[in-house]
């Protein structure tokens, strides 16, 4: 007998830290348990393969947006060549109801956190005396039973992936788009327990480390302790963190301020600035106090910081989300993260569906395709228009120049011109090499902004050659016959010789 514990992370350098959960609840079956870890990307003919060559008595696959379609088909093949294999599902994506993505072929689906409960449904297998039902819906299990799993990723992980941590579940707040308003409360681990696992991953070379609790600095002692941990940390670092953007009292800003660059990113959920969007999907929106914050975090600290914008929220116009975009941008410089909104199953933002003619997808990410204010042509737009954002501005490739495209004018209608030139010339989004799309850039800013070519051209060198060892781009020799790019005490200098 053995189990197999296995999933298709989105990429090689991401881990599953359910998967460790469960094969750390599995008491006397751990012997006989292996975790075998792939990527979407992988030939799934292959996955299957490996997966079927122990003959395993039972696989158990964690499910997710990501990988919902991938998984759909590597059952299908499972079963086919092993049909005496028991496949058992969990994971956000098959915990709530209505199933977009048919996994009938599976045997059992547990829904809810499974730390312990698929420990109990294997006994049950093996012992054969299966459930009569296939779904098994789970109670939040109490943590304090739950053994942590942290020991269980292996040199090879902390060598090469992410470390996924957690020292909390769920979230207070219902923003009605998100799974974790689904959560009954927050449910905190034992703090002592999880500080010295952690102690034991950074003796062990652990470094990166990203945290998936929903709402970091919401619990003061807690962070405070988090961040301690870090700071006392002489070695270089990367702790990944998502906070609330209204709750920074003065010590955790104090402590933030205290890490240097490079060591701490934190992931701002905005999604929308507008008060009336806000309400519509339940989200608490203290504008003062993220206004406050982000200017503090910008001017005060450096931490790396993301902030997310959601395009398609209920009645929220592109005039509305373009107000939200220019606001941040005059705030910070930082990486804004622009999304399309999803219809995850069991949220509650479908009962807007009839109100504001919300029409989704049922293919997975189950993205929206139009709703009464923004067309599905308006709605591809804002897809492109978030891709070469990220592109452009996001990617950091282009710090000094992309902001000529708006200069001190709406950086939302600027940016909606140049995405919508852009995609007129490439008939594309994707497999646009940096070389391409830095001519793109320069021939948009000198021929339809009709900005001087010198200028531009100074600003796109020192964004083009700030990496050693590259070549000027032919688009620019002209303008540089002699280019020196120098970084001393944090500045660069740009040194030329006309010809």
């Amino acid at each position: 007998m053995k189990i197999i514990l296995t999933t298709l992370n989105s990429r090689y350098t991401h881990s599953s830290v359910g998967l460790r959960y469960l094969f750390a609840n599995l008491q006397e079956l751990q012997g006989d348990t292996f975790i075998l870890e792939f990527s979407i990307n992988d030939a799934l003919q292959s996955v299957a393969e490996n997966l079927l060559l122990d003959s395993p008595h039972i696989i158990g696959i964690g499910v997710y947006i990501w990988n919902a379609k991938e998984v759909n088909e590597l059952i299908h093949i499972l079963k086919k060549v092993s049909p005496q294999t028991t496949i058992i599902l969990g994971g956000p994506e098959v915990s709530y109801e209505p199933f977009r993505v048919n996994f009938d072929e599976a045997d059992f689906i547990i829904q809810g956190e499974g730390d312990i409960a698929f420990y109990d449904l294997c006994n049950k297998i093996i012992n054969q005396t299966p459930p009569i039902d296939k779904i098994i819906k789970m109670t939040l299990p109490p943590l304090k039973q739950i053994k942590l799993p942290y020991e269980y990723y292996t040199d090879e992980d902390i060598k090469n992936r992410y470390i996924y941590v957690e020292v909390s579940r769920g979230c207070p707040f219902e923003c009605e788009f998100c799974l974790s308003s689904m959560d009954e409360k927050v449910r905190a681990f034992d703090l002592d327990k999880v500080l010295e696992e952690f102690e034991n991953l950074w003796q062990r070379g652990a470094r990166n480390f990203k945290f998936v609790d929903r709402t970091f600095n919401l619990n003061m002692r807690t962070a405070n302790k988090i961040l301690d941990f870090f700071l006392a940390k002489e070695e270089e670092y990367f702790a990944h963190f998502e906070v609330i953007p209204d709750h920074f009292p003065a010590l955790l800003k104090e402590k933030i301020a205290k890490f240097p660059h490079g060591a701490l990113q934190l992931e701002i959920g905005i999604q929308t600035l507008n008060p009336e969007i806000a309400k519509n999907i339940s989200r608490q929106l203290l504008l003062d106090k993220i206004e406050e914050n982000i200017t503090f975090l910008e001017n005060e600290t450096q931490a790396h910081i993301h902030l997310d914008l959601i395009v398609g929220l209920p009645a929220e116009t592109l005039e509305s989300f373009g107000k939200n975009l220019d606001k941040l941008v005059s705030l910070s410089s930082c990486e804004i993260q622009i999304g399309i909104l999803k219809k995850l199953s069991g949220t509650y933002i479908k009962r807007h569906d009839e109100t504001f003619g919300m029409v989704y997808s049922d293919i997975p990410p189950y993205d929206i395709l139009k709703n009464n204010v923004l067309s599905f042509n308006e709605i591809q737009i804002m897809k492109r228009f978030a891709r070469f954002w990220d592109l452009t501005y996001n990617s950091g490739n282009f710090k000094n120049s992309i902001t000529l495209v708006w200069q001190d004018k709406s950086v939302f209608e600027n940016f909606y011109a140049f995405g919508l030139w852009i995609y007129e010339q490439t008939n594309s989004t994707w497999m646009i090499s940096l070389q391409r799309l830095g001519e793109l850039l320069f021939l948009y800013l000198t021929q339809v902004k009709k900005l001087a070519s010198q200028m531009v051209a100074e600003k796109m060198l020192l964004d083009m050659m700030k990496l050693k060892g590259r070549a000027i781009p032919t688009y620019l020799k002209p303008y540089a016959t002699e280019f020196v790019v120098q970084q001393k005490m944090g500045t660069s200098g740009f040194n030329k010789r006309q010809n």
